[in-house]
């Protein structure tokens, strides 16, 4: 195996972009379960998100609307999800594990006449002097809008939640949905809104897979990002900016076992490409272990149904 064939400062620049999917989808879900709903469906969203992104994207020829269309219906997608849990209280988990499947069946549907099509090429921001930093700017100057928007949606996220009264009422209804209502706060209205958001996020999730990273589609290009999202949001205990890292994290573990098999390292290429999955988990739980442990900052409405008569 030849190391110096490795780019580190490409590899720490496509880490980011490896990242970015998982990011939007992780914190549309940390949002969605502080609210007290555990949404499964993720991973259906994304890749409703990343057949309606492209297809947008490729018939009008521009990336932007591509991304509007899959946060739309990314937040269409998962509004099914809020009516069955939230209206007609079926279980969270059973629905959101339908929500996958049959957003994967949707996207293979609709995609069939997108298959072998070329996507856009999407332009990467250049700031003058910034971005012509050596080594830095590379590395953190040089990237899609996505994914700053990415990062700017993490710190948006953290301080709604910490500082506003609307952050501090979605955490007190995920936290006691009884005592938020007794209080005169719509918890069902509340919890529809968190659903949306989270689909929009994970929406965009996808559209930036095959939009940006691969532009093209591909039946389950998702491969399981939605469940690592789902992992991430859980292991980080809930907190935006450790989703944050752990997204990182994955990506890097990616991107690495990529460069790993192109230097020619003498492993399976199975092992490789597990590899990322099984120590971001590992990592995460070292993270979210001893007194700051994820089970002690889950909301305590999670996964539960609100019932108005109560």
């Amino acid at each position: 195996m030849d190391i110096s064939s490795i780019n580190w400062i490409l590899l720490l620049a496509s880490l980011m972009v490896a990242a970015t999917p998982i990011l939007l989808a992780a914190i549309g879900e940390l949002v969605t379960e502080r609210a007290g709903v555990l949404n499964l469906g993720v991973e259906g969203m994304m890749i409703t998100g990343a057949i309606c992104g492209f297809a947008v994207s490729v018939e009008t020829g521009s990336a932007t609307l591509g991304f509007v269309a899959a946060a739309i219906a990314g937040a269409a997608f998962s509004l099914i999800f809020g009516l069955l849990t939230q209206f007609l209280l079926s279980n969270q988990v059973a629905t959101g594990l339908a929500l996958t499947l049959f957003g994967l069946g949707f996207s293979a549907l609709i995609g069939q006449g997108y298959i072998g099509i070329k996507g856009l090429s999407v332009p990467h921001i250049h700031i003058p002097v910034i971005s012509d930093i050596p080594v830095l700017g590379p590395i953190l100057f040089r990237h899609d809008l996505m994914v700053y928007v990415s990062i700017l949606l993490v710190a948006a996220t953290w301080a709604v939640l910490k500082y506003t009264r609307a952050g501090l009422i979605l955490r007190a209804v995920g936290e006691n949905h009884d005592a938020a209502h007794a209080l005169g706060y719509k918890v069902v209205r509340i919890r529809l809104m968190a659903i949306a958001f989270g689909g929009a996020c994970a929406g965009l999730g996808g559209a930036y897979l095959s939009i940006v990273r691969v532009p093209q589609w591909t039946e389950g290009m998702t491969a399981g990002a939605g469940w690592i999202a789902l992992a991430l949001v859980v292991f980080a205990s809930w907190k935006p900016w450790r989703v944050l890292i752990g997204a990182y994290l994955f990506g890097g573990l990616t991107v690495l076992q990529l460069n790993l098999q192109a230097a020619g390292l003498k492993v399976p290429v199975e092992y490789l490409s597990m590899s990322p999955y099984l120590i971001t988990i590992l990592v995460l739980v070292i993270m979210s272990s001893g007194r700051s442990r994820a089970a002690l900052n889950a909301p305590a409405e999670l996964g539960r149904s609100f019932h108005a008569s109560s």
